[in-house]
């Protein structure tokens, strides 16, 4: 018999009989009209888990994890606000439908029965997934968190802090307010979870404000590993930083108890807490596990034994606030009220196309304050020599140096994070200046850990703010790239656009740094990026492009909530010269502060008809200096510089390529996963033009004179472009 069917047996048996589990007797902070209300909301929890597996045999459902064992939940969710954001394990149904009761207006055994039939009226995914989340219950929907959600928990609560002091102006999170995030016993031993708790208390130890609970639903078990007995508490209650406090799943009185004190410390304190409660897990780890081809039987029977519904029914009647028959009486009328629910629901409308599944890939615009930019008595007390400096040409970093200053000045709510990005200035000097003119609220010099430094990012987008990230090299991202996959880019997907987390993260990469670094400092991969859809990726070659994409990008994040990764290529920071020593050809005059290069529009430089050189970043200035031998030799050329790596803009490319004989992809990443794959396709299909491609080889990059040489070159460049038009040696 299904392990279900027996919990829901044994249950209605025993209320009955009056044979409950044996445990501690209730204390009298709750009232017995909120202790039966939690009582309510845990049988509802359970009555959808029944109905889930129902749902799912019958194909009218499509996802089984459950909440069965972590009913105590419920209880976390009254001794919260309903405004203090929740980041939820998947095992919290109870927690939601907890707070749903808080909040007037709620359908919320229909609403999730909507989600659970993937309904595209579900109005939390709008069909896309069997998810807990909700804009009205301040629950941003989580999927199959193994851990990712905790790092922006982080965020969200150095955000409410943030606020008091810099109030944005989409803020959402009360000034008195508190985050929580749930997850398991098995997921605390992630890493990404140690970073979270590691970076909790690296903030808390500094006094620095972070009202965050942490809960562990600990019910011993990861899928088919256990934890040890003892680990999680051994592990977590002596944390510098992080008050430990400890309670009794299965005791709803408790539960609440315990989660009302640690709550109480977070919101006084503003410090961050830890609540380990113990559960169970029944029915096994989702609807197609059997826990008994991994457990014995005994220990099924042992958890199945203490149901917490068993324990709350003991609990009520022994506080006289239900008695077993009203209990039993509860939980089957909500059973048939689910199955009632349920006839109707599976005939509800479903996502019918790629264009509808699509649909909220991309987050909705948001109505920003209109701004006239800095005034310039606001500019001559930030820059102060600067201003002169700048009728004079500049390198790339300097210009996105004064870019950046221009649009902080512009618009409070930017917040930029990072690795040594304020006192210091960044590796590379690039945010010079910056902690000076807007203080380390603005200016957060992190620890080191690519996860929190964006997942502080997007917490703080959760609360208003236009978080500008820095990861400091490019193959430093692959840390963390699941911040960007699993939680930045597809929150809203999943959410149907209803949340959001706009973003510009500035990453330093790309190849050419003489001697430098090796792999790590000059990784010439972009594939992990192009790979996540509905982000933005830039990549600017020279310094006044590079300051007016940024601003393209601010505003992408500021008004359509969108995630941008700004690929700024270090080669070309301090460059100056492009064909002879102090030449200084490549260097810039910075561009007035309302010019700004659009989403999609690519760069000409020349106007050549026998060739045209389609490349971005370094390649560009590679490209330039081969298009002066290719010009003296009468080979008309253009270079068009891509500048907008994703969306590839394919339309732009075309029509700036119409009219050549030919087109020569120039790419400094890899050969296998780059741009010139997609882009060889495009002309491809979408052009009669002959073209070919030169990239970097399927190699890492090595340290040492022998930097560049997997790499694209002026002379490679040349040698490709010659054989293309058919005058090659």
């Amino acid at each position: 018999m299904d392990r279900a069917q027996i919990v829901h047996d044994n249950f209605r048996k025993r209320v009955a009989a009056g044979t409950l589990p044996p445990g501690n007797a209730p204390t009298r902070d709750l009232s017995p009209q909120t202790a039966v209300a939690i009582y309510r909301a845990q049988v509802l929890s359970r009555a959808l888990d029944i109905t889930s597996r129902a749902m799912q045999k019958a194909g009218q459902g499509f996802y089984t994890i459950g909440s069965s064992g972590h009913e105590g939940m419920a209880a976390v969710a009254r001794a919260l606000r309903p405004d203090d954001m929740a980041f939820l394990h998947y095992r919290d149904a109870a927690f939601q439908i907890a707070r749903a009761d808080q909040v007037p207006g709620q359908r919320i055994a229909w609403d999730m029965l909507l989600s659970f039939a993937c309904s595209s009226e579900d109005p939390t995914s709008g069909g896309r997934h069997k998810v807990l989340g909700s804009k009205a219950l301040m629950i941003p929907p989580q999927t199959s968190t193994i851990a990712s959600h905790l790092p922006k928990a982080v965020g969200a609560a150095y955000s409410i802090g943030a606020a008091r002091r810099h109030a944005p102006e989409h803020q959402q999170l009360a000034d008195d307010g508190i985050v929580m995030c749930s997850f398991g016993d098995a997921s605390a031993n992630h890493s990404t979870a140690q970073g979270a708790f590691n970076t909790a208390g690296w903030t808390s130890v500094q006094s620095t404000p972070l009202p965050l609970l942490f809960v562990c639903e600990d019910n011993g078990i990861g899928i088919s590993t256990k934890t040890p007995k003892g680990w999680i508490e051994a592990s977590m209650s002596a944390r510098p930083g992080i008050r430990y406090f400890k309670a009794d799943g299965l005791d709803l009185y408790a539960t609440h108890a315990v989660a009302q004190q640690a709550a109480d410390y977070v919101r006084r304190r503003r410090k961050p807490a830890f609540l380990h409660i113990g559960t169970v897990r029944l029915y096994g780890h989702a609807g197609a596990d059997v826990p008994t081809t991994y457990l014995s039987k005994a220990e099924v029977e042992s958890d199945e034994a203490n149901d917490p519904l068993l324990h709350s029914v003991r609990l009520l009647e022994q506080a006289d606030a239900l008695s077993r028959d009203a209990a039993l009486k509860i939980y089957e009328e909500t059973c048939a009220r689910v199955e009632r629910i349920r006839a109707e629901v599976v005939t509800r409308p479903h996502l019918q196309t790629g264009a509808d599944v699509a649909a909220s890939l991309i987050p909705p615009k948001r109505a920003c304050a209109a701004s006239n930019g800095p005034s310039a008595e606001a500019r001559a007390k930030i820059f102060g020599s600067d201003l002169r400096a700048m009728s004079d040409p500049q390198p790339m970093s300097r210009l996105i140096n004064w870019a950046l200053s221009d649009l902080m000045l512009e618009h409070d709510e930017i917040v930029m994070m990072g690795e040594d990005v304020g006192r210091k200035g960044g590796v590379y000097g690039v945010t010079q200046k910056l902690q000076q003119r807007f203080g380390a609220d603005r200016m957060v010099d992190t620890l080191l850990d690519e996860q929190s430094i964006l997942g502080l990012a997007i917490g703080m987008g959760h609360n208003g703010f236009v978080p500008m990230p820095e990861i400091q090299f490019l193959a430093y991202l692959h840390n963390a790239e699941d911040q960007l996959r699993g939680e930045a880019a597809t929150l809203s997907f999943f959410s149907d656009g209803q949340f959001a987390n706009p973003m510009v993260l500035r990453i330093a990469g790309l190849g050419y740094q003489k001697g430098f670094g090796g792999h790590f400092h000059n990784d010439n991969s972009l594939a992990v990026l192009r790979d996540i859809p509905g982000i933005i990726i830039a990549c600017p070659s020279d310094g006044a492009e590079a300051a007016m994409m940024m601003r393209e990008a601010v505003r992408l994040a500021r008004e359509e909530q969108r995630v941008v990764v700004f690929v700024e290529p270090i080669a070309l920071y301090p460059m100056r010269d492009l064909h002879a020593v102090k030449d200084g050809g490549w260097m810039r005059h910075y561009p007035a502060p309302d010019q700004s290069i659009s989403l999609g529009e690519v760069g000409q430089h020349g106007a050549g008809g026998d060739l045209a050189i389609v490349t971005y970043g370094n390649g560009r200035y590679l490209s330039t200096q081969a298009q002066a031998e290719l010009e003296a030799r009468g080979i008309k050329t253009r270079i068009v510089d891509l500048r907008w790596l994703a969306p590839l803009p394919a339309e732009a490319l075309i029509q700036a390529t119409k009219g050549c004989k030919h087109v020569l992809i120039v790419d400094e990443c890899r050969t296998t996963g780059s741009q010139s794959e997609a882009l060889m396709a495009l002309f491809s299909e979408a052009s009669d033009i002959p073209a070919a491609r030169i990239a970097a080889g399927d190699c890492f990059i090595a340290t040492g004179p022998a930097y560049a040489a997997t790499l694209p070159s002026k002379e490679s460049i040349l040698a490709a472009a010659l054989e293309l038009v058919g005058e090659g040696s």
